[in-house]
């Protein structure tokens, strides 16, 4: 069982930035390919960013270059720093843990708000 704690939403001006966190409990963190997805009003969740322990990463199109996934094994958590926002990323934004993928399986947190203001 995991339990992940996401935490960093707010509000921002658009071209600003936010450091999103996600605190997983239970002992094999390291195990977990974690992401990042996101949900905007009225469409259905989509996928932003992941990474897996040996550090390999991939991220959606509408993101690369602005947003980076990073984790701290050590301590358990996940981060997704976001530069250059814009409001187009208005969403709620999901952290996720998965044992090689985001299937049936995966761990969700509850959501963190992030609104970006034109």
């Amino acid at each position: 069982q995991v339990q992940l704690v996401e935490s960093g939403g707010g509000l921002v001006q658009a071209g600003g930035s936010l450091r999103l966190s996600c605190a997983a409990s239970g002992r094999t963190f390291s195990s977990y390919v974690m992401g990042w997805f996101r949900q905007a009003p009225g469409k259905e969740r989509e996928f932003v960013a992941a990474r897996w322990s040996d550090g390999s990463t991939v991220y959606a199109d509408s993101v690369k270059g602005r947003f980076t996934i990073f984790r701290d094994n050590a301590k358990g958590t996940v981060y997704l720093q976001m530069n250059s926002l814009k409001p187009d990323d208005t969403a709620v934004y999901y952290c996720a843990a998965g044992l090689g993928s985001f299937g049936g399986n995966a761990y969700w947190g509850q959501g963190t708000q992030v609104t970006v203001s034109s």
